[in-house]
C-alpha cells in the first residue's frame, strides 16, 4: 500500500438495520463525488465499504440470547431476536459485494465466527476483518488466515501480548496483515485514544501496515491519525445519526462522509517530502509581498546612495537587503522619489 494514499474503509457494519436497500444507499454515499470547491479538484472517494457477518449459532450463550432486550435500539423482544433481525444472509452479502464492486469499491467483511466462512463459497472479499473482540479468537483467526485473503485486525480490546499471538497464528499462512490501532469505547473519550500508539505499532511491527479504526465523534481524530502515518482508516457511516441502532449516533452522516474523505485526501497532498525549500507555488506572492531596497526620501540624479537613504518596501522584485552592497555607493542615473524601489536600471 502506497504511504501517500490512505485506504479508507466506510464501515456499514450493521447500520443497514437488516435492509439490503439501506446498505446500497450507504454504498452510494461512499462513492459520491468528493470535490474541493476552493481548488476545483475532484478527489478520490472511499476505497472500500465493510459489512459484518455473525453466525448466531456461535454468537452468545443460550441464556444471553434469550435475555429480554428492552432498549430504544432493540429490533426484537430478546437479544437473540434482535440480532437475528439485523443479520443479512450469505446471498444478501453477495448481492452487496456485487453492488459495491460495480461502483468501484473494495468490499471488506468482518467475520465473527468460523461458520461465517460459508459465504466465501459465493465470493471472495478484498479483505477479511477481525473485530477487536475476536483478537483472541485464535481458532477463527486460523480459519480466516487459511483462506490467504488479506486480513485487517482491530486491536481495540487487546495489547501487545494479544497482537503477538494473533500474528503468530495468521503468519503461519500469510503476511498480508494490516494492524489497526483502536479503542473499543463507543463513543471514544479523547483522553483514552492515545494516537501515539500508531508510532509504537509502526516500530514494533515494521513489516506490517498500521492503521486506525475510529470510534470518536467527528473527523478530527482520523485525520490526525493519517498525519501520524496511519495507512488505513476505518470509520462507521450512516444515512442519519438519529436512526435506530447502537452504532448510528457515533457514525458519520452524509456530510461527515464527504468531509472526512475530502480532508484526508487534501492532507495526503499536503504531507509532501522530508525537505524544506521554496515552492514555485509562492512565486507570485514572493514578488508581490517580499521586501526590496527602496528610497526613504527623494534622491536626485547623480547623487550617491548611502545606507541612511534606504530601507525596505514591497514589492519584492528589487534588491534584497543581503544585496545592499550592490546599491550603497552607487550613483543614480535619474531622480527617484521617496518610497520607491531601486532597480538596477536606475544605477550608473
Amino acid at each position: 500500500m502506497n504511504k501517500t494514499h490512505t485506504y479508507l474503509i466506510g464501515e456499514i457494519g450493521q447500520n443497514h438495520n437488516g435492509s439490503v436497500d439501506l446498505a446500497k444507499l450507504l454504498i452510494d454515499k461512499a462513492v459520491q463525488p468528493v470535490v474541493d470547491d476552493l481548488f476545483n479538484l475532484e478527489l478520490k472517494p472511499w476505497d472500500a465499504v465493510k459489512l459484518t457477518k455473525r453466525d448466531l449459532a456461535e454468537e452468545l450463550s443460550a441464556s444471553a440470547m434469550a435475555k429480554p432486550y428492552d432498549s430504544p435500539h432493540s429490533f426484537g423482544a430478546t437479544y437473540g431476536e434482535h440480532r437475528a433481525k439485523l443479520e443479512l444472509n450469505d446471498e444478501q452479502h453477495f448481492e452487496l459485494y456485487q453492488y459495491a464492486k460495480s461502483k468501484g469499491l473494495d468490499f471488506v467483511e468482518t467475520l465473527c465466527a468460523i461458520g461465517c466462512l460459508s459465504m466465501l463459497k459465493l465470493f471472495t472479499p478484498d479483505r477479511l476483518k477481525v473485530a477487536s473482540r475476536d483478537l483472541t479468537n485464535l481458532p477463527l483467526l486460523e480459519a480466516m488466515a487459511e483462506t490467504k485473503i488479506p486480513m485487517v485486525i482491530s486491536t481495540g480490546m487487546g495489547g501487545i501480548e494479544e497482537i503477538d499471538k494473533a500474528l503468530e497464528v495468521i503468519t503461519r499462512h500469510h503476511n498480508q496483515v494490516t494492524i489497526l490501532h483502536c479503542l473499543s469505547q463507543y463513543p471514544s473519550e479523547y483522553k483514552n485514544i492515545n494516537l501515539n500508539s500508531i508510532h509504537y505499532l509502526e516500530k514494533r511491527y515494521s513489516g506490517f501496515e498500521i492503521g486506525y479504526s475510529d470510534h470518536s465523534i467527528g473527523i478530527a481524530i482520523p485525520i490526525a491519525a493519517v498525519a501520524m502515518g496511519a495507512t488505513t482508516i476505518e470509520k462507521h457511516i450512516t444515512l442519519d445519526r438519529s436512526m435506530k441502532g447502537t452504532d448510528q449516533a457515533g457514525s458519520l452522516a452524509p456530510d461527515g462522509i464527504f468531509r472526512m474523505v475530502r480532508d484526508i485526501r487534501n492532507l495526503e497532498m499536503a504531507m509532501g517530502q522530508m525537505k524544506k525549500e521554496r515552492s514555485e507555488a509562492v512565486a507570485s506572492a514572493k514578488v508581490k509581498l517580499e521586501r526590496s531596497i527602496a528610497t526613504n526620501r527623494a534622491i536626485k540624479q547623480g547623487e550617491t546612495i548611502t545606507e541612511d537613504k534606504i530601507y525596505l518596501l514591497s514589492p519584492g522584485d528589487g534588491f534584497k537587503w543581503v544585496e545592499k552592497e550592490q546599491v550603497i555607493g552607487k550613483v543614480l542615473k535619474e531622480d527617484v522619489p521617496a518610497d520607491e524601489v531601486i532597480y538596477p536600471s536606475m544605477l550608473q
